[in-house]
């Protein structure tokens, strides 16, 4: 009598078990890892095979997040803290599209989201890890005061917290200083080290690991140049073949830097096409632009401009420091030949700005040495003691005009 009561409860047990698995048979289950952006918009997808009587429901946590069922949005269990950022492609539903239209991510909204869709002719449960990440272009800016100059690596917003590494001529060093902000995120970050060697390459690199996305800067200071009164002199910039990128938008300025502050003389902004002049110190160009020189030539020189000029060229991958320092000395006018050297004032001859290629003419003043009164031969000299030197003495000659 037991051997038959456990029987009956064997083969009763069985159809259970069969209809269970059955069931399952129906349900497709799949997971997948989605990353957005803070602020930006984001799209969770869930796909399944169309059918009739289609059911949505988006879920977190226990939270519904969106619902879609008799042909309709049904929102009337909507958290709150999705409402009017969350949407259905409803033209899609009917080819088997279920995914979730994300607006303006917010680090709260990180999370795995469940997809449910049952239709007459099977279940899915498709699950999507929603990871967010943040990366506001970084800065490079070089800053000095009276007794030092150094480099700061900056970067507003970060998550998670990103890799930051220095190099010196590509030999890897710590940074002398850090500020944080944010101990959960994001993160606010000033990475700073002091500029030990003028003839060194200094570059700051950060990562983001999540977004996989990095950010370089460079910083480089070119030969200084010596000039007298009077003269033009071209500043150089010329971005490396390594950070040039033809198709991404970036912006040049180019400025003048003292202790504890800087002068704008120029900007140009790729985007629009549009120079902006210091007007009080240069003058507007009009010629086409040339996107591989960004030299900047300064007329009519005073000792006043002696100093550092910075060339900044900033994208959202990259930035580029490039100084150059100036010193102008005295030069004098009307002088009587010394030691068989004439010195002779030019007419006024026509030099060019140059930034990002443009080229306006501006009036100034060439200073040219002939010696023993041949025209023939010409040197440039950069200070006043090169023209009392001997004439069997080697001057430091630079390249000249000679004119007509």
């Amino acid at each position: 009598m037991k051997a038959q009561a456990a029987l009956s409860v064997f083969f009763i047990l069985i159809p259970s078990v069969c209809l269970f698995q059955a069931s399952l048979s129906h349900v497709s289950m799949s997971e997948q890892t989605v990353i957005g952006r803070l602020d930006e918009d984001v799209i969770l997808p869930c796909s399944f095979e169309s059918g009739s009587d289609v059911v949505i429901h988006w879920k977190n946590q226990g939270n519904y997040v969106y619902s879609y069922y008799k042909d309709s949005d049904q929102l009337e269990k909507q958290d709150p803290r999705y409402v009017n950022r969350t949407s259905l492609f409803h033209g899609e539903i009917h080819n088997g599209n279920a995914s979730l239209s994300f607006k303006r991510l917010k680090f709260q909204d990180e999370g795995i989201y469940m997809c449910y869709v049952g239709t007459s002719s099977g279940k899915i449960i498709n699950n999507v890890v929603l990871k967010v990440g943040a990366f506001v272009t970084p800065v490079m800016k070089y800053e000095k005061n009276a007794i030092n100059s150094f480099l700061i690596c900056n970067v507003l917003s970060v998550y998670p917290y990103p890799i930051i590494t220095w190099k010196v001529d590509n030999t890897p060093i710590s940074e002398n200083n850090k500020e944080e902000v944010g101990s959960l995120g994001p993160f606010y970050i000033n990475s700073r080290v002091n500029i030990t060697g003028s003839n060194s390459s200094y570059q700051c690199a950060i990562e983001n690991t999540l977004l996989k996305q990095t950010w370089t800067g460079r910083w480089t200071m070119k030969d200084g140049l010596r000039k007298m009164q009077s003269e033009n002199v071209s500043l150089s910039c010329k971005p490396e073949n390594s950070f040039f990128l033809p198709n991404q938008d970036f912006i040049v300025i180019w400025s003048r830097v003292d202790s504890g502050n800087s002068l704008v003389l120029a900007s140009f902004l790729n985007s629009s096409q549009e120079t902006i002049i210091n007007e009080a110190l240069l003058s507007r160009n009009k010629e086409p632009i040339n996107l591989h020189d960004f030299s900047l030539t300064l007329k009519d020189l005073r000792l006043s401009d002696s100093g550092e000029y910075l060339c900044n060229i900033s994208s959202s991958k990259y930035t580029l420091l490039t100084i150059q320092t100036l010193h102008v000395v005295e030069g004098i006018s009307g002088s009587p030949p010394v030691n068989g050297k004439q010195l002779v004032i030019a007419l006024p001859r026509t030099i060019f700005l140059f930034i990002s290629g443009l080229s306006e003419a501006i009036s100034a003043s060439l200073i040219l040495f002939f010696v023993g009164n041949n025209r023939d031969k010409v040197e440039c000299i950069t200070s006043v003691s090169e023209a009392l030197r001997p004439p069997a003495a080697e001057c430091n000659c630079r390249t000249c005009e000679v004119f007509p």
